[in-house]
């Protein structure tokens, strides 16, 4: 009790403190890694799936009851909980840890997806240790922060397993609602519309559900079968039509759905890796991160990777696909930035787990070329230095790197084709929907925007905290 009351003096949470309890947490973090980067940097090329499955072994892997109700008994259930405030679902931390603690994981659960739909899919691929876990107040004390992904992992997974009911439409309301997109905004979009009596279909161009979570997160974040059966669980809930392989292209089938449905939500995300324009971009052997990882997640250990592979960029998406080609048995893998280590965007404790396992760093150099005939034999790189902000190039500092692979991790196009096709929608300068703050609402009083289509790019859990805000928009713009 005294450990408590201590603890909860000590509770005084400002936007500086959590970014140091946060930058604690990732220094412990790594140490860690750094420790133990001998044992991790070495990966032998996988084929079978058995292989795949062990150098691509989960991060986070699922709490037995032992381990829950252990970790959940170190919850402190700060009255004004910090890591609530930290998530951008808002799910009450304390009351499903709690819930766990006391046995009642299926009423955990249901408190998790009251407030964020993909909630076990988020306790696995969320950056808990700079959202929620990076706000407990156990940094404060230098004390290791709850797991709080894995208990939330914990509680849903087991009532995902035992298909337990836990929520359903609301009564029909007669209106009807088109998703574009599949991904965590369309899905959550879906699921709070049909509680709030809605008729949904869901349009998706791919094959299967879930958006990048299924096509874009690293495997050994979240497995296929662990993304697709939340999938099918909500949709046994809530009882949305899903249209797979249906993509939506012209003015023609937006016409159509303007005249069947009330309302169109368009959840679809961000388009291919962009293009850099350098000279030799198109070589063999030469991807875009989002194309190569969503191949690694649907073909494992029959992705091809390259004895030494460069990756181009310095943010998340960068660290994934270096460390991915570590674990499929690239000899050598270097991440190449333009900027100084210190400037990159990808969270510290990402570049961390890159490092743990054999990647190295190559800073400030630009690419000018991607060499080869015909395939890829290396880089062209051009040193540069910062000023007053700027990236500036150091003349006559060109070198060549060689490589069999360059994976381009330099962000994702945004959809602004498809979206000309709607009238009276606008884009920003930076080809992003332009959405009321509060509602999703468009220019196009039709049409209605979350997600990384609107926000430009960011994680899981906010595409599903906007999307059930939408969901409400709409409602209110309906029920007038």
């Amino acid at each position: 009790m005294k450990n408590k009351e201590l603890a909860y003096r000590q509770l005084v949470f400002t936007p500086h403190s959590i970014q140091r309890s946060a930058s604690f947490f990732i220094q412990r973090s790594a140490s860690f890694l750094i420790l133990h980067s001998k044992t991790l940097a070495e990966f032998s090329t996988p084929t079978t799936e058995q292989e795949f499955a062990a150098n691509f072994a989960q991060l986070k892997p699922v709490m037995n009851r032992t381990e829950a109700l252990y970790e959940s008994s170190r919850c402190l259930f700060c009255f004004d909980a910090p890591c609530i405030q930290a998530c951008p679902s808002g799910i009450d931390i304390p009351q499903f840890i709690r819930q766990i603690n006391s046995g009642n994981e299926t009423g955990a659960a249901r408190t998790i997806y009251e407030a964020n739909y993909f909630g076990n899919a988020c306790g696995k691929v969320c950056p808990t240790e700079v959202l929620c876990e990076g706000a407990c107040v156990y940094n404060l004390q230098e004390v290791k922060p709850i797991e709080i992904g894995r208990l939330q992992s914990y509680a849903t997974t087991k009532v995902i397993k035992s298909g337990e009911k836990l929520f359903g439409p609301g009564p029909d309301n007669g209106k009807k609602v088109a998703v574009i997109g599949a991904g965590p905004a369309g899905i959550s979009a879906a699921c709070e519309l049909r509680a709030l009596g809605y008729s949904v279909d869901v349009f998706e161009a791919k094959a299967q559900p879930s958006g990048l979570t299924v096509y874009g997160v690293a495997p050994y974040k979240i497995t296929n079968e662990e993304t697709l059966a939340e999938m099918a669980y909500l949709q046994a809930q809530f009882g949305y039509q899903t249209h797979f392989n249906s993509p939506i292209n012209s003015r023609k089938e937006l016409e159509e759905m303007e005249h069947k449905y009330d309302a169109i939500f368009l959840g679809i995300g961000l388009g291919k890796t962009n293009a850099l324009g350098l000279p030799g971009e198109d070589k063999t052997n030469c991807f875009g991160a989002v194309e190569f990882i969503a191949e690694l997640r649907q073909r494992h250990h029959e992705t091809k990777v390259g004895r030494k592979v460069i990756v181009l960029g310095g943010g998340n998406t960068a660290m994934d696909a270096a460390s991915e080609s570590s674990r499929l048995g690239a000899d050598t893998v270097l991440l190449a930035y333009r900027r100084g280590k210190e400037e990159m965007g990808a969270y510290e404790f990402e570049y961390d787990l890159a490092k743990g396992v054999g990647v190295k760093g190559l800073f400030n150099v630009a690419p000018v070329e991607v060499m080869g005939n015909g395939r890829v034999t290396g880089v062209k790189f051009i040193r540069t230095e910062t000023r007053d902000g700027q990236v500036r190039e150091v003349s006559g500092s060109e070198f060549v790197e060689d490589c069999d692979m360059v994976i381009k991790a330099t962000g994702q196009a945004k959809q602004t084709e498809f979206l000309g096709l709607i009238p009276g929608l606008k884009l920003d300068g930076k080809g992003r929907i332009e959405a009321n703050a509060h509602t999703g609402q468009t220019g196009n009083p039709q049409y209605w925007a979350s997600g990384d289509a609107w926000n430009g790019g960011a994680e899981v859990v906010n595409a599903a905290a906007e999307a059930k805000l939408t969901a409400r928009g709409i409602h209110a713009y309906l029920s007038k």
